[in-house]
């Protein structure tokens, strides 16, 4: 899938796969350790020119207008680009959420355009705080020393891409990457790689990003070349993404898995909620890190909510039937998922909807999935199941709720409805969670404004989400400024 490791046969070949049929389209064409090493030495010689010169605001200015220009056209491009959304069709099988990820590229482009000024201004100079005692300065009231600084891009950062949402996740951190001054080397899931070449003719010949066909071997080959490095993907990929980092000696930026819960309190409204969690557990196939995986539902209100749930679940249609729920993108999560559904059977949950993988064209689906009589014993309820499963457990209050909520390694983000604001939000402030959706599930997709950390094995760095998310790729300066006429240093002690 997305591994980082090191391919030990060079005759091994990956096939890449169509989603809808399973057939084998190619193989894939992993770039070469010296194209690779070369692409990024190529984007190491654009730094200077894509970033300005950071000691001097003119350079600044003219750093930051070249920056608006360049990704405004690309921005523009990829929104209008039919080639590059039929790649994506074929890259993943599903159509809508291919369309929406074009349009989501376009406005995250002219998000940062709008922003990162503001953002990437140096912080303006002060007096400095100095320490007391015998070498004080003789007037602390006004200090002789300041501290004024600037902001420098990382000259290179690396992108590890995932196949669930190839073109957005491996754009939604080298946009900010690249209006902050950096330039980008991205490698996505060698699940997904069709939409490399429509996207890389649509960058212009100004902008420092390059995208590149490979596997896990290039993955492993990108982190030793990069200053720092942000990854989107599995726990495990993450964790060896983290170590090659550490050894490199660059800082990584981790987004992995998540077991999202929701939590439905008794005054809840039970058919908003019932609607809001299918969409967040289904969209995409459920294939999002974000999806709603486990639902826990007061006990007075569980029978009602999971009717409600059940029958709009059996009301939504795969594509392959004129409906919105795309088919497995990597056959290897079919398995993952066959898995734990079996699993759960076999320790006593009941089906409700759904409950298989089905074989459609060659290709791999699974319908809306609901599941009752479920408990902590079942990998449904703890490990990162990956597709349209939603499986519910009565719980006896919202103490009971939010400790099975925050019983997981995960902690990506949550959901909770309840029959107030200030319920709802009382409940949130105690899940391990870094996003919170109340009274709505999976806004964290749309949403991206709020700074959020990831708990537990979720992830690990600066947040993609609001200013950090352009901030991260920048290193502080600080000039300490010594204004003093003295002829001595102030903090010479009068008895020397």
């Amino acid at each position: 899938m997305d591994g980082l490791v090191r391919r030990e046969r060079e005759d091994v070949v990956t096939p890449v796969l169509d989603p809808l049929t399973g057939r084998v389209e190619r193989p894939l064409a992993p770039v070469s350790p010296d194209r690779l090493a070369a692409t990024a030495a190529a984007l190491r010689a654009m730094a200077p020119a894509w970033t300005g010169a950071p000691a001097s605001p003119e350079g600044r200015a003219v750093g930051w207008e070249r920056r608006a220009a360049a990704l405004t056209r690309f921005g523009a491009a990829v929104a209008r680009d039919e080639e590059l959304a039929a790649a994506l069709v074929a890259d993943t099988g599903r159509v809508g959420e291919s369309l929406l990820e074009t349009r989501a590229v376009a406005a995250l482009v002219a998000r940062w355009v709008r922003q990162a000024p503001a953002l990437l201004a140096p912080p303006p100079e002060r007096p400095a705080s100095l320490p007391g005692g015998p070498g004080a300065p003789p007037h602390p009231a006004e200090p002789q020393v300041v501290v004024a600084g600037d902001v420098v891009p990382y000259e290179l950062v690396g992108v590890i891409g995932p196949w669930n949402f190839p073109l957005l996740l491996s754009l939604i951190d080298a946009v900010p990457a690249l209006a902050a001054g950096c330039t980008v080397l991205v490698k996505p899931s060698e699940v997904t790689p069709r939409f490399i070449e429509p996207l890389m003719r649509l960058v212009p010949e100004e902008l420092p990003l390059r995208v590149v066909e490979g596997d896990g071997a290039t993955g492993a080959a990108l982190v030793d070349l990069v200053d720092a490095v942000v990854f989107t993907g599995s726990v495990p990929t993450g964790s060896q993404v983290a170590r090659a980092a550490a050894r490199a000696f660059v800082p990584a930026f981790l987004e992995m898995g998540g077991k999202d819960p929701a939590i439905v309190l008794a005054g809840a409204d039970l058919d908003r909620a019932a609607s809001a969690i299918l969409w967040g557990g289904t969209a995409n196939a459920g294939q999002s890190c974000q999806s709603i995986e486990r639902v826990y539902v007061a006990r007075t209100v569980h029978e009602e909510f999971l009717a409600l749930l059940a029958r709009k679940a059996a009301g939504v249609r795969l594509t392959c039937e004129g409906g919105p729920i795309g088919p497995i993108i990597e056959p290897r999560q079919a398995d993952v998922i066959a898995a734990h559904l079996a699993d759960a059977a076999a320790r006593g949950a009941v089906t409700h909807t759904g409950g298989r993988i089905e074989r459609h064209g060659g290709g791999h689906w699974c319908r809306p999935t609901v599941l009752s009589e479920v408990d902590h014993s079942m990998l449904v309820m703890t490990e990162e199941t990956f597709g349209p499963v939603l499986p519910v457990m009565a719980v006896d209050g919202p103490g009971e709720a939010v400790a099975l909520a925050n019983d997981s390694v995960y902690g990506l983000s949550a959901a909770v409805f309840a029959g107030s604001e200030e319920e709802a939000l009382a409940v949130a402030a105690r899940l391990r969670a870094g996003a919170i959706s109340v009274n709505d599930a999976s806004l964290t997709a749309f949403v991206h404004d709020g700074e959020k950390d990831a708990f537990g094995r979720s992830g690990l760095g600066g947040s993609r989400m609001g200013a950090a998310s352009i901030t991260r790729f920048l290193r502080r300066r600080a000039f300490l400024v010594n204004r003093s006429t003295a002829a001595d240093p102030w903090w010479h002690t009068s008895e020397e």
